[in-house]
């Protein structure tokens, strides 16, 4: 991970809303859409993927058009504390984890999953989670519909202000 000691200005902030609401825009057009050079915006996108501001580009995939309906999250509980980054990696490798999240309260992580259907998620939960030397308990809530999901942070944060000296 790196380690962010980039100052964001408000260009940088008005680069990261317009790649952050459509990352394929040309490097022309954002110049375009901020009055500057296309090598200036460049660069500064150079510099913003490595401080690690911009973390990389992703498609967003239609998880029904990939038979990938059935989305639940599965809180799991480990028993010890000793195993919490070994048991968060193996979590993170298995292909159907979207994401996962150490916790507070009674269980130690909260996993997104998805699957195709009920029993997959069940074989999953059986045949993945369950042997996992460290989980002692899993809770799973299943997903019935989806209002909103977004990978988009929320860009109204205070923008230092370009210096001109």
């Amino acid at each position: 991970m790196h380690t962010i000691d980039r100052i964001i200005d408000e260009t940088d902030h008005r680069i990261l809303a317009i790649l952050q609401s459509a990352a394929r825009t040309s490097n022309a057009e954002i110049a375009r859409q901020v009055n500057m050079a296309p090598s200036a915006v460049l660069e500064r996108i150079r510099k913003l993927e490595e401080s690690g501001v911009i973390r990389g580009y992703e498609t967003r995939l239609d998880p029904a058009a990939l038979d990938l309906r059935l989305l639940a999250f599965v809180f799991v509980r480990t028993n010890d504390s000793a195993h919490s980054r070994r048991t968060e990696e193996v979590l993170a490798a298995i292909p159907e984890v979207q994401e996962v999240h150490h916790i507070a309260g009674e269980d130690c992580f909260l996993v997104k999953v998805r699957t195709s259907t009920p029993q997959a998620l069940g074989r999953l939960l059986r045949e993945v989670f369950g042997p996992l030397e460290s989980v002692v308990s899993t809770r799973t809530t299943i997903v019935l519909e989806t209002q909103k999901e977004s990978g988009q942070l929320p860009l109204n944060l205070p923008i230092v202000e370009e210096s001109h000296a």
